[in-house]
């Protein structure tokens, strides 16, 4: 789906007109119009502000354009149930919620995550703890969160 289209869709579903959402945002219901025509898309402050009203990430309001990772531990954020939230409340599309929650991250080393990982992903994916351990030692330090503790 279209941004339009699911912007509309989230309004409609919470029983909003153009003009509740209009008011909510503090725009213009011709805003909101244009944004459910495709005629323009939402600026970021707008995006931030529908996500918000709709609890959603902006990810999903773009209609997923992205295919988002936890920049801790690797795993998909196919759903924003999986996404991490700022202590006010905000999505962080750069994180899980077992990763970071409440503005503070789980995990400050990351000898500490790949021992709690490497166990679950042996049995889950049926791999030995070796490959598995090995395969995280490489790939988790790419990642945007251990790039930064380094």
């Amino acid at each position: 789906m279209e941004c339009k289209d699911i912007i509309a869709k989230l309004r409609r579903d919470r029983g909003m007109t153009q003009d509740d959402l209009a008011e909510r945002l503090l725009v213009t219901r011709q805003a909101v119009s244009r944004w459910e025509t495709g005629e323009t898309v939402p600026n970021t402050e707008a995006l931030k502000l529908l996500s918000r009203t709709f609890d959603v990430s902006i990810n999903t309001l773009l209609g997923a354009p992205r295919a988002l990772v936890c920049q801790c531990c690797g795993m998909p954020l196919e759903d924003d149930a999986f996404i991490s939230r700022e202590p006010d409340g905000a999505f962080n599309e750069d994180y899980c919620k077992w990763c970071y929650a409440d503005g503070a991250f789980a995990y400050q080393e990351l000898s500490g995550l790949i021992d709690f990982l490497t166990p679950m992903m042996a049995k889950q994916f049926a791999l030995e703890p070796d490959a598995v351990r090995q395969s995280l030692s490489e790939k988790l330090p790419k990642l945007k969160y251990w790039q930064q503790k380094t």
